[in-house]
């Protein structure tokens, strides 16, 4: 029988899993420093509760930290237990998820709390790119602990009493809670780029659960696979005008409508999400230039450029199905890389990220251009140059080093000067720019565009390229790994 009482902490581990699925691990260990009174103070299960349950059936194993211990905080038998789970986990194959509630190390046990912490951050290194990791801040998230959610693959967090942090924001110089929320979930998801999901508890562990169904328990085995009773041939009428807001086009052509969208809050013009097609998983990557409400109204707009928020987003969001063999479709309309003084400090740096993870993934890829390729921006988006499977394009995509307008004033600079008709002169050679070099059907001829496709058969045609690519393998050169 365990000693741990009926606190916060388990709750939520009952909320998440499936009904009378969860069986405690490690219940009856306690702290064993007898520094500073330790003995005389009780730690029931040491703060943190661990085991294994299912969720929809599937295995998955679990710690949710008790803040009514000890605030929760990370003693060595506290992170022992941890890393026994990731232990279990990583012999079965099967997802952890931490449920976050800690003031951060143990200060009555010092170096064994730290050492405990290492021990940590090394199991979950090891487990990386293995099983998918998740972590839920549900109360505090200090110090140590929010580097360990940080490591996870996807962290979801409280959106009114979880606090995460590395340094309080009272510590900050020239900072303090009522000028800036550094600790604050808005923060942590909208600037930082840390959280990927903000939601109240019970959402939070819903969400969850979707999430764990869709993806595979470990790198070799995939269970995600779901049953699909919607028309593979469905035919995506207006999908055409969904140009702007992709969010909209993934969502129409997946299976029964399915939308996950990861980090959603950061740097919106560019989407991470998870869709299904056939009853598989697929990770989507999409450039976005609108945000269109449930009444139709546009409620956001963005410049149809790379900046370098989205691309360390989408270069992760790529490392992510690449570990986990989940194929990737992405959707392209983007004119260059976003010009101002602020984005050029990181900007090729992140390029370059996305434009590696892109062609380092060895899993099926398919591109589709719904709108404007422009540049070398349009060489990162997932190009047949940078190793893409298959690329299509819809008839009114355009494709080329610029805007065929731009173009033609550049390149008939002195023509048009002395022309008396340079308007109708610029309309012309443009149009030729365009026939020639910009158009989908142009780069369709020199085999960068594998077929031009209707608007509304892309769901059709989407699924019939991954299924064709089922069985792919790569032979790559022998390495531990890039360093990009």
């Amino acid at each position: 029988m365990s000693n741990s009482a009926q606190t916060s902490a388990s709750s939520r581990i009952q909320m998440l899993l499936d009904e009378n699925s969860f069986v405690e691990v490690g219940a009856y260990v306690t702290a064993r420093s007898t520094d500073f009174n330790m003995t005389g103070k009780e730690t029931p299960a040491d703060g943190v509760v661990t085991g294994y349950g299912t969720i929809e059936g599937r295995l998955v194993y679990v710690y949710s930290q008790d803040a009514s211990v000890m605030g929760g905080s990370m003693g060595e038998m506290h992170a022992k237990k941890i890393s026994n789970i990731y232990a279990m986990a990583m012999k079965m194959g099967a997802p952890v998820i931490g449920l976050a509630d800690c003031a951060g190390l143990r200060l009555q046990e010092a170096t064994d709390a730290l050492h405990g912490f290492g021990e940590l951050y090394y199991n979950q290194t090891i487990a990386s790119g293995v099983i998918p990791q998740i972590s839920a801040v549900f109360g505090t998230c200090g110090g140590g602990m929010a580097v360990s959610s940080a490591i996870a693959d996807f962290t979801f967090m409280e959106e009114k009493k979880a606090r995460l942090f590395v340094n309080a924001p009272n510590a900050i110089d020239d900072n303090y809670v009522g000028k800036c929320d550094t600790a604050s979930a808005a923060f942590q998801s909208e600037s930082a780029g840390t959280v990927d999901f903000v939601g109240s508890e019970a959402e939070i562990a819903e969400q969850i659960r979707i999430l764990v169904s869709i993806l595979p328990e470990n790198n070799r085995d995939d269970l995600s696979y779901a049953n699909c009773d919607d028309d593979l041939n469905r035919i995506c009428e207006g999908l055409e005008h969904c140009v702007e807001d992709t969010g909209i086009a993934l969502a129409t052509i997946s299976d029964n409508n399915f939308f996950m969208e990861v980090k959603k809050d950061y740097d919106p013009s560019m989407i991470t999400a998870f869709i299904r097609l056939n009853g598989n998983t697929i990770g989507c990557v999409a450039n976005r230039c609108a945000v269109y409400g449930e009444d139709g109204e546009k409620a956001a707009e963005y410049a149809p450029v790379l900046n370098s928020k989205g691309c360390r987003k989408a270069a992760e969001f790529v490392d992510f199905c690449d570990a986990f063999n989940i194929p990737i479709l992405t959707l392209v309309n983007v004119t260059g890389y976003k010009a101002d003084k602020c984005s050029e400090k990181t900007m090729a740096k992140s390029a370059a990220k996305l434009t590696y993870s892109f062609a380092n993934a060895s899993v099926p890829k398919v591109t589709v251009i719904i709108g404007q390729a422009y540049g070398t921006a349009y060489l990162t988006m997932a190009s047949k140059a940078i190793g893409t499977d298959i690329v299509y394009a819809w008839p009114t995509a355009a494709i080329g080093m610029m805007d065929a307008t731009a173009a033609a004033k550049i390149m008939y600079a002195d023509e048009i000067k002395e022309s008396d008709h340079a308007v109708s002169l610029i309309s012309e050679k443009a149009a030729e720019y365009r026939d020639l070099q910009s158009s989908a059907q142009a780069a369709a001829r020199r085999g960068y565009v594998d077929d031009i496709i209707k608007a509304e058969e892309t769901r059709q045609r989407v699924i019939a390229a991954f299924e064709m690519l089922f069985t792919k393998r790569e032979n790559r050169p022998s390495k531990k790994h890039g360093t990009v």
